[in-house]
C-alpha cells in the first residue's frame, strides 16, 4: 500500500513541475511590477517576462507570438473565441450568419457557451460522433451551411482521449469560409501542434494540464488573414483590445516555462507515458466486462477510459489511487460523453490518465489494485480501503 494515493487523474489537472515553480517565484517576490507600468524598471522587467512567455507558448505551437492572447484558462478562452467570433460576425452581418457547429462530446465550456448563444438567437448543430468518439469528415461537411460562421471541435477529448482529425475538419471550414476553433487544453505537450500549417483560426490553451499553474491560459487568434473577435472583458484594452485586465506575470511566466519544457521533452516523454498507459491496459483488458471507451489507436497516449459492467464500484472507495469517471467540471453527474457514444449507463466508468511523474511501479500497483477491487465488487466483499 502506498504512503499516499497514486495520482492518476492528470486529465483533471497536473502537478506543477518544480522547474516551473522556480521560474515563477521571482515574479511573486522581487519582480512584482505591473507589466503595463512602462515608466519604471519594475514594470519593464515584468513586461519583458510576459513577452518571453508569449514566445515560449507560441514556440510549442509553431505560431507567431503576437497571435497569443493571455486569458485565465481554457474556459475563458473558449468563451472568448466562440462568443467573440459569433458576436463580431453578427455586428458585421446583422442579417446573415447565425449558424454554429460543434460536437456533442465537447467540454462543457464549449457546450454551455453554445447553449448561451442559442438563447441569443443563434442556431447550433451538435454533431454526435461515431461510437468510437471520432467525427467523420463527410458528416462534418454535411453540417456546414451557407450561413455557418464558426465550428468548434476539440483536438483531444478530455474524457476519452480520442484525437479528432482537425487538419481535415479545418480544411473543410477553410474552403467554405467558416472560422474554425479548437480546444487544445488536453493536447499541449502530448502531441505536436503546428499552427503554421493547420487550418485553425482560434485555439484555446491552458497551463495546468501541462504541469503549469492553474488560473492562466491563452487564446491563439490568427491574424493573417485577420480573425475578428469581440472582447468579453472590458476595461483598459489590454491584449490588443481582446482581453482587459492586469496580467498575472508570475502565472504567465509559469505557462511559458511549462510550454518550454514540453517542447524540449515531449519527444521522449510522450512515448514513455504511452508505454505506461499500454502497460496498464494490458493488465486490465482481460477482465470480463471491462470495455474501452473510444478509439484506441487515434487516442492521446496518457488516457485510458474504461467502462466496467456488472460492478457498482464507487470511485471514492479506491482510496489508494486517484482517478475520476469524467471531467472534473461535471463530477457527480453522468458523463455526457459516454451517453453520446451510446455507452451502458449502469456501468462504472473510470478515466485513468498517466502523467510525467508516474513510475512503472505505480502503474503495476494500480493495475493489481483495480483488479482486486473489481473482483471484490462483484463478489460483494468490497471494503472502503
Amino acid at each position: 500500500m502506498p504512503e499516499t494515493p497514486i495520482y492518476l487523474d492528470n486529465a483533471a489537472t497536473t502537478p506543477v513541475d518544480p522547474r516551473v515553480l522556480d521560474a515563477m517565484l521571482p515574479y511573486l517576490k522581487q519582480q512584482f511590477g505591473n507589466p503595463a507600468s512602462s515608466t519604471h524598471g519594475f514594470g519593464q522587467v515584468a513586461a519583458r517576462a510576459v513577452e518571453r512567455a508569449r514566445a515560449q507558448v507560441a514556440a510549442l505551437l509553431n505560431a507567431v507570438p503576437a497571435d497569443i492572447v493571455w486569458t485565465s484558462g481554457a474556459t475563458e478562452s473558449n468563451n472568448l473565441a466562440i462568443k467573440g467570433a459569433a458576436l463580431a460576425n453578427l455586428t458585421a452581418n446583422p442579417t446573415h450568419g447565425k449558424h454554429l457547429v460543434t460536437v456533442a462530446t465537447e467540454h462543457k465550456a464549449v457546450l454551455d457557451t453554445m447553449h448561451w448563444l442559442e438563447r441569443e438567437g443563434f442556431e447550433v448543430t451538435f454533431l454526435v460522433p461515431e461510437s468510437n468518439g471520432l467525427i467523420s469528415p463527410d458528416r462534418f461537411a454535411d453540417t456546414l451551411r451557407a450561413d455557418t460562421v464558426l465550428a468548434s471541435v476539440m483536438l483531444v477529448n478530455n474524457e476519452i482521449g480520442v484525437i479528432q482529425d482537425i487538419a481535415s475538419l479545418g480544411a473543410l471550414c477553410r474552403a467554405r469560409g467558416v472560422l474554425f476553433h479548437v480546444d487544445a487544453a488536453q493536447a499541449t505537450g502530448k502531441l505536436p501542434i503546428n499552427l503554421a500549417t493547420l487550418p485553425v483560426d482560434l485555439m484555446s490553451l491552458t497551463a495546468h494540464k501541462t504541469y503549469g499553474p492553474k488560473g492562466i491560459g491563452a487564446l491563439y487568434v490568427r491574424r493573417a488573414p485577420n480573425v475578428r473577435i469581440e472582447c468579453q472583458m472590458h476595461g483598459g484594452g489590454h491584449e490588443r483590445g481582446m482581453r482587459s485586465g492586469t496580467l498575472a506575470t508570475h502565472q504567465i511566466v509559469g505557462m511559458g516555462e511549462c510550454y518550454r519544457i514540453a517542447r524540449e521533452e515531449m519527444a521522449v516523454e510522450a512515448p514513455r507515458i504511452r508505454a505506461q498507459r499500454d502497460r496498464l491496459w494490458a493488465a486490465l483488458r482481460d477482465i470480463d466486462g471491462v470495455l474501452l471507451n473510444g478509439d484506441y489507436k487515434q487516442r492521446i497516449g496518457n488516457n485510458l477510459s474504461i467502462s466496467i459492467t456488472h460492478c457498482d464500484l464507487p470511485l471514492t472507495a479506491l482510496t489508494d489511487i486517484a482517478i475520476s469517471s469524467a471531467s472534473a467540471c461535471v463530477a457527480g453527474q453522468a458523463s455526457h460523453v459516454i451517453e453520446a457514444l451510446g455507452g451502458d449507463a449502469s456501468a462504472t466508468v473510470m478515466r485513468i490518465t498517466v502523467g510525467r511523474f508516474n513510475t512503472d511501479a505505480e502503474i503495476d500497483f494500480a493495475a493489481q489494485y483495480l483488479r482486486d477491487k473489481i473482483k471484490s465488487c462483484r463478489t460483494g466483499n468490497l471494503k472502503a480501503a
